[in-house]
């Protein structure tokens, strides 16, 4: 006689769950759980908030990691740490949060000192935009303007929802603050830990807390392969010296029939970008992103110019890409080139 009950879906083993129900069950470490819910933070700002020693801050983090409570990333010299989203313990902590009375006088009191990190953290992030910002100002300047290169690429993308997004050098976060909604989860990569600073501040700012920052190698990235649908790498390539090489790791990066959308600039000859902006490259052909897409074993669907207007003749033509992993594919769709004014 058949039951009729669904299936259980898989769980954790019974120790798993029993360790991650005694990490979680002691008062520095549930406060620890609130916290790294609401923000990504370092173990000197859990310092700060907490008002604890390092040693047992760290103790403490080290114990929520290993019963698999905690996320930890390395960051350079630093160490990042936000609640585990992994299953199947992911949701425990989460569950235990939502039972805690949302005007408890202690946790209260950790959010408050936490709006005070993120406050200097704001802070920080913006004298270093400021410092930079004329550069970036100027460089803007040469291009046509972003709003049309960003509501080309919105159309490319589409509205999703999609089930996870990578944003390869991810800079100040602007492609994160622009899709990360769309997705079930999202990631930005970038080298700098200046830049990763700028990005975490704007993405605060915008009210995006689910998503990570990693500071990693676009030639060695530090996500899990066969992971994203969606992988935008915006304005980068003309900094690399080996521009197919980060395709290539770009595109194990895709689930299959993932997509990799490249925002770059078309050829052009403007050459004291070398010099003043350090851009390896003046641009990139058509048939150079298509046989680099090719060879990482993307079919490439579309591009598109977004080109200048009256009375933008010397503006830089701004084109993206969009390669298909091929291994749900049956035919390769034909590469279409389309031009936006």
């Amino acid at each position: 006689m058949s039951s009729s009950f669904p299936p259980r879906a898989a769980g954790a083993p019974f120790p798993a769950l029993l360790a991650a129900l005694e990490a979680a069950g002691e008062p520095t470490r549930l406060r620890l759980l609130a916290l790294l819910a609401e923000a990504e933070l370092t173990v000197s700002e859990l310092v700060t908030i907490l008002g604890q020693s390092q040693p047992r801050v760290s103790r403490h983090l080290k114990l929520l990691v290993e019963a698999g409570l905690v996320d930890r990333h390395r960051e350079g010299a630093w160490a990042f740490f936000r609640l585990a989203e992994a299953a199947p313990l992911a949701g425990l902590a989460r569950t235990a949060l939502a039972a805690i009375d949302g005007a408890d006088a202690t946790l209260a009191a950790d959010r408050a000192r936490l709006a005070e990190v993120r406050a200097a953290r704001a802070d920080s992030a913006a004298r270093y935009f400021a410092a930079h910002a004329a550069d970036w100002a100027r460089l803007r300047a040469l291009h046509v303007p972003e709003a049309r290169v960003e509501a080309a690429l919105d159309a490319m993308i589409g509205p999703g929802p999609f089930h996870a997004l990578l944003d390869l050098g991810a800079g100040s976060g602007r492609m994160l603050e622009l899709f990360a909604g769309r997705a079930g989860r999202a990631v930005g990569v970038d080298q700098s830990p200046a830049m990763l600073a700028v990005a975490r501040a704007h993405l605060e700012r915008a009210g995006l807390r689910g998503v990570q920052l990693r500071q990693g190698d676009l030639y060695a990235l530090p996500v899990e392969r066969d992971g994203y649908d969606v992988v935008i790498i915006h304005q980068v390539l003309h900094y690399l010296d080996d521009p197919a090489r980060a395709l290539r790791e770009a595109a194990r990066a895709l689930r299959p029939g993932g997509r990799l959308l490249v925002v770059d600039f078309a050829p052009h000859g403007l050459e004291a970008l070398r010099d003043e902006h350090a851009h390896r490259r003046l641009g990139f052909a058509p048939q150079e992103i298509a046989e680099a897409m090719a060879e990482a074993g993307l079919a490439p669907a579309r591009h598109q110019d977004v080109v200048p207007r009256e009375g933008e003749a010397s503006k830089l033509v701004v084109s993206i890409w969009m390669g298909v992993d091929r291994r749900i594919m049956a035919d390769a769709p034909p590469a279409a080139r389309q031009e936006v004014a």
